[in-house]
């Protein structure tokens, strides 16, 4: 039997200080990443993800488009924390809602995509992901599987790739620079990838969550 892949961005920083920046899109990445790079994780927000570590071990687990791989609950723990600061009823600016910052019309489509696979999940009812309401992006469990569902999602459609797949996440998955391989050059977008590299990083080195 093979063994089961977890699916997870590629480490950025690990790597990105090794090359020089060579457009000013480049050099202000550099800048975010290097401004959040000694980003930890405090004991309040470990004890604030605790409470949905059960439905992030959950969610993390299923293997929505490549089989026998998934999506790293580090990674997905490291987002909420960038997104929402682990708080349910987080409300963005832009009307981005609960744990992963989710906005209605990307959750709405992501749920009817859910609910065509016909699979049963815990936590979730069926009629739920069939018409999702704004509300329901409350609800932590909803919440998390489609912030599972849609990282495996951008992790397949960008190889990956961390900085791609926070672009997709924060920016649309159809931003033109992501065609040309390249993150969305916003920098709301710049620092978000710095925060969730940073949070990442920190749970993978200290094993937060064993």
């Amino acid at each position: 039997m093979k063994k089961k892949r977890s699916l997870a961005p590629h480490i950025f920083l690990a790597f990105f200080f090794i090359f020089t920046a060579v457009t000013e899109s480049r050099s202000n990445l550099h800048s975010s990443v290097k401004k959040y790079k000694n980003n930890s994780v405090s004991q309040n927000e470990i004890k604030k993800l605790a409470r949905y570590d059960h439905l992030i071990r959950y969610f993390s687990n299923f293997s929505y488009f490549v089989p026998r791989h998934k999506v790293s609950p580090d990674f997905i723990r490291a987002l909420i924390l960038a997104e929402s600061g682990a708080s349910p009823q987080a409300i963005s600016n832009k009307n981005a809602l609960g744990l992963g910052q989710i906005l209605l019309t990307t959750g709405k489509e992501a749920s009817k995509k859910l609910a065509q696979s016909k699979t049963h999940f815990r936590y979730v009812s069926q009629k739920t992901l069939e018409n999702l309401q704004k509300k329901d992006l409350f609800d932590p469990a909803v919440n998390i599987l489609i912030t599972c569902y849609l990282v495996a999602k951008y992790n397949y459609k960008f190889d990956g790739k961390l900085e791609l797949v926070i672009s997709a996440w924060n920016a649309g998955e159809n931003t033109k620079s992501l065609s040309r391989g390249r993150h969305a050059p916003y920098q709301e977008t710049e620092n978000l990838i710095g925060k969730v590299n940073a949070y990442y990083l920190y749970l993978l080195k200290n094993h937060t969550f064993p």
